[in-house]
């Protein structure tokens, strides 16, 4: 009888399907590794491309809003001569840039009665002036609570909608877990825009269903929010029902609902299109009933003429907190006074 010659597997004490299991369990242990480290790879690349730009200037941003009233402004100043200034053309350019009235008189007593009529001397005047009239304003995005809440409310077409997004994107990049409600249930649009946005950004998003009441979406992002362990609700309204009064009732009772467990709502930030100018002023003062804190002003890439800044806060005496200056995620800019200044009146 031919001996018997044991495999080497068994002479080591291991039999072959305990191999393969062992091995099995090896490889899985890799590929969860691998997986792991590409996702953590993703979550850092996505967290890069949205954060928002810090330190841009606001003349790189801003472009060609503000270089167009510099250069007017420019003009008449080169005109002056001894204490004949063109004080009634430098008051219509200021005007014209969207400051209004109130504003631009006030800067041109200032000029006026410093006696100075120099270029150099009128512009040293006039960004000292606005500087001061920029001056004093809380532009802090106020985060209280847990989840902190931020009600975006405006007119259609403000770019309402998309400063959700972009401020969504900015928390994120914060590391503020937001998550958005979509409680514009009257435009049909509103919700699958938010929605697309919402997944780009990886952020979590309630909706609800084509007329739903606005106030009992908004409450069922904030049960969500609570559930996810979220730390911002950032909520959107609508902009427009059939009549103003009705829209202002809607939206204080968006207000009223979120805040009737004990919750205070941090921010109400009314968003305005700068391409309006003084018209959007009208319509913002209907606003104010709903408890607005802050001022957040779109579309300063395009047409807009910058000015209206001073109006804002002149007439309405509430802070811009931040600004809009582009279609990318990233393009929505804390507002700092100095800074906007410099670009409206060129660096020293």
């Amino acid at each position: 009888m031919a001996p018997v010659v044991p495999s080497p597997v068994a002479f080591v004490g291991i039999k072959i399907p305990e191999l393969m299991a062992s091995v099995a369990v090896w490889l899985l242990f890799v590929v969860l590794v691998v997986v792991l480290v590409l996702v953590l790879a993703w979550a850092r690349r996505r967290r890069q491309r949205a954060r928002p730009p810090e330190g841009q200037p606001h003349g790189t941003a801003m472009g060609d809003a503000l270089s167009r009233v510099r250069e007017h402004l420019e003009s008449v100043w080169s005109r002056t001569s001894g204490s004949a200034a063109p004080w009634e053309q430098m008051e219509e350019e200021l005007i014209a840039a969207d400051m209004g009235f109130k504003a631009a008189r006030r800067i041109v007593d200032t000029v006026r009665g410093s006696g100075l009529s120099g270029a150099d001397e009128i512009r040293s005047v006039v960004r000292a002036e606005l500087n001061r009239s920029l001056a004093g304003y809380d532009r802090d995005l106020h985060l209280n609570g847990t989840p902190s809440i931020i009600v975006l409310v405006g007119v259609n077409g403000a770019g309402k909608t998309t400063t959700v997004a972009k401020l969504a994107s900015r928390l994120d990049a914060a590391g503020k877990r937001p998550l958005i409600g979509a409680a514009d249930t009257f435009r049909p649009a509103a919700d699958s825009q938010l929605k697309v946005w919402a997944d780009r950004l990886a952020v979590p998003m309630v909706g609800g269903a084509p007329g739903a009441d606005p106030a009992s979406v908004a409450y069922d992002a904030l049960r969500s929010a609570r559930a996810r362990g979220a730390g911002v609700l950032i909520v959107d309204t609508a902009g427009r029902l059939h009549t103003s009064h009705n829209l202002m009732e809607e939206l204080a009772k968006i207000v009223r609902v979120l805040g009737r467990d004990g919750d205070r709502v941090s921010e109400v930030l009314l968003v305005m299109d700068a391409t309006t100018g003084q018209s959007g002023l009208a319509q913002a003062r209907r606003f104010a009933r709903v408890g607005v804190t802050g001022v957040v002003l779109t579309k300063l890439d395009g047409t807009a003429k910058g000015g209206v800044v001073l109006a804002i806060e002149d007439e309405l005496s509430l802070p811009v907190k931040f600004v809009g200056v582009g279609e990318g995620s990233g393009d929505l800019l804390p507002f700092d006074g100095p800074s906007f200044v410099d670009a409206l009146l060129g660096a020293y």
